[in-house]
């Protein structure tokens, strides 16, 4: 596990794992639970947040309703809104607020989604088609545009400076971890790479969200710096889990085994494989990478490999 955490990353986001910290941390009317529990405690907020969100993409364009529905409706767990509530519950937020700022950070992330898609040429999204393979990738790139002008439009409606300077730096580092990742190969494939490109492309957004919640909630700047801080972690963590999944269980990640592998990205297992492997498998592991395609053998041999070296272990711990 990258020395930047002081505990395992399941500790902050697997369901049977205790989240106390983080909710005592952030309000005293939120008991100490576990993650699943303590999403619960907000399904009401939630539940308006999806009506919100739905009914905000219907437009007089059939398509972008289709497509934007077909992913909004997919089953996210909505991780980020519930940063901004619990977050918001720390002072003085107004609940109108919290559901606009919930809004934004939602159409961004899933506007984030289908263009992930596209460059990655997925087939599948949460264990359903991906929006390019049903409507076509030129689609769901617009779809993804028309989100994000959204998300921006939602954003103004707050008239809040700090909030608008917080989610354009956002956006701009998110796009610049897509970039880092597209050139990244098992030459680059460095622990202090990766994590540079998961804090851009992923973790940024939950520490955005963690932050906005918390300016929402009136709190000074000291406080809602500590909560963006915080919310970083819980991105890291977040990606590092999944990274994981991805060569271990598909009905949690929503696609196949080893869908990083063959898409070539450097994730941390891989990246620790590459560095502890014996020069033998570490030939072997380019061959594979090298390769105009790869097989579901080859993805086993790799996860064997894993399971040798402990990579999936170090990942986590």
């Amino acid at each position: 596990m990258p020395e930047c955490f002081g505990q395992s990353a399941l500790q902050y986001l697997h369901p049977s794992i205790s989240f106390m910290a983080y909710a005592q941390r952030l309000s005293p009317i939120v008991p100490a639970k576990n993650l699943s529990e303590l999403l619960t405690e907000w399904k009401p907020q939630l539940q308006q947040l999806e009506n919100q969100i739905l009914s905000g993409v219907r437009s007089d364009i059939p398509l972008l309703t289709f497509v934007a529905e077909h992913i909004l409706s997919s089953g996210g767990k909505r991780l980020r809104p519930a940063l901004i509530f619990l977050s918001g519950a720390l002072g003085s937020a107004h609940s109108e607020d919290l559901l606009v700022a919930a809004q934004v950070v939602e159409y961004l992330h899933t506007a984030t989604l289908l263009h992930d898609d596209v460059v990655d040429q997925a087939d599948l999204r949460r264990q359903q088609a991906a929006a390019r393979t049903i409507w076509g990738n030129e689609a769901s790139v617009l779809t993804g545009d028309y989100l994000l002008s959204m998300a921006f439009h939602q954003l103004t409606s707050l008239g809040d400076l700090e909030l608008l300077k917080l989610m354009s730096d956002t956006t701009t580092r998110m796009a610049r971890g897509e970039l880092l990742q597209l050139t990244r190969s098992f030459n680059n494939a460095s622990e202090q790479e990766y994590l540079e490109i998961i804090t851009h492309k992923t973790a940024c957004l939950f520490a955005a969200a963690t932050r906005m919640g918390g300016v929402l909630a009136g709190l000074p700047v000291n406080q809602t710096k500590a909560l963006y801080d915080y919310g970083m972690q819980i991105g890291l963590a977040f990606q590092i889990v999944d990274d994981v999944l991805d060569y271990s269980d598909s009905n949690q990640t929503g696609k196949p085994v080893g869908t990083d592998l063959q898409e070539r990205k450097i994730t941390l297992p891989l990246s620790h494989l590459l560095d502890k492997a014996s020069p033998r498998d570490h030939q072997r592991i380019k061959q594979i990478l090298t390769a105009n395609t790869i097989s579901m053998d080859d993805v086993g041999h790799v996860m064997r490999l894993m399971e040798r070296y402990q990579s999936l272990h170090y990942a986590l711990h």
